[in-house]
């Protein structure tokens, strides 16, 4: 489809650009526009005013995680996943030692650290094809050091299996995976360390290195890691009531489980900044239309 552009007649579009409105010199542009069936990198928005201030708000309250999320997403397009992920989760360290998080930390108060899964990831496999199954309904499937660890153990053992099986991670019918676990979160006491634990372990990595054989089957949330380690699967099929949302910059963060690489290839960085500015929700059907799954499948 060629399309030529916004059209004044439809209403109002705006072009945030970083050195201006947006709180970094190197930005990130965020193109909105009223116009319906814009292509990427656009977003479609009612009302691109309310639009505008919602970023803006968004930036204010998180004005350093903001500006790093921008560069990096600016920095790292068209990386390879390695060296994406590194950067990431150096800046992902970098913020978790900064205010914004401290004062997201002290606002939330403690938070119960939840039951331990005996079994957080299921293994089954059919010839060659392997399901890994997220296992952990108590938390809708967090991303908790048990859970990414086991996930990490299966995927490797994939990685290594001679027969090259495809590989589909799911959840639960009403989760994929709902993030990291808040229970941990501000847990790290030593950041160097933390990077190098969190860049050891990651899965969004492991799914990259399997290739066309990573599939990624989400039904219900996908919330922050969860949409993020979903992304860097070759193939995603989403259930219909399938829905997507990286809330990390509410907490004075940036994704951290590879999403800043993930999310991006698929979407470009512009809705990904999107995304990951305003903390959005979009279902299966809008992921499909920007191409953040590959599939939606039959009700």
């Amino acid at each position: 489809m060629n399309w030529p552009g916004p059209d004044p007649a439809a209403g109002p579009m705006i072009v945030l650009h970083g050195g201006g409105a947006l709180p970094d010199a190197a930005g990130t542009d965020l193109c909105l526009t009223r116009l319906a069936g814009a292509p990427a990198p656009w977003v479609t928005v009612p009302d691109p005013a309310a639009a505008q201030a919602r970023v803006l708000r968004a930036c204010a309250a998180q004005p350093v995680a903001a500006a790093i999320l921008l560069r990096l997403l600016r920095l790292t397009e068209g990386m390879a996943a390695d060296p994406a992920l590194e950067v990431e989760s150096l800046a992902f360290s970098t913020l978790l030692g900064g205010a914004g998080f401290r004062g997201w930390l002290a606002r939330r108060g403690p938070v119960a650290a939840g039951p331990v899964p005996s079994g957080p990831v299921g293994y089954e496999r059919s010839g060659d094809a392997v399901v890994l199954r997220m296992m952990d309904p108590a938390s809708h499937n967090a991303l908790s050091t048990i859970m990414r660890d086991a996930l990490v153990a299966a995927l490797d053992t994939c990685l290594l299996d001679p027969t090259l099986p495809v590989v589909t991670l799911t959840g639960g019918a009403r989760a994929f995976c709902s993030g990291g676990a808040l229970g941990e979160f501000g847990m790290a006491t030593d950041l160097a360390v933390a990077h190098l634990v969190r860049r050891g372990q990651s899965v969004a990595g492991r799914l990259a290195a399997l290739g066309p054989r990573g599939q990624a089957v989400v039904a219900g949330a996908a919330i922050g890691a969860g949409a993020e380690i979903a992304a860097a699967a070759a193939h995603v099929t989403a259930q219909p009531g399938a829905w997507f949302q990286l809330p990390e910059l509410a907490m004075g963060l940036v994704p951290g489980a590879g999403g800043t690489w993930s999310v991006p290839r698929r979407i470009g960085r512009q809705r990904a900044a999107w995304l990951m500015l305003t903390g959005q929700r979009i279902g299966a059907a809008q992921a499909l239309d920007w191409g953040l799954v590959d599939r939606v499948a039959a009700p």
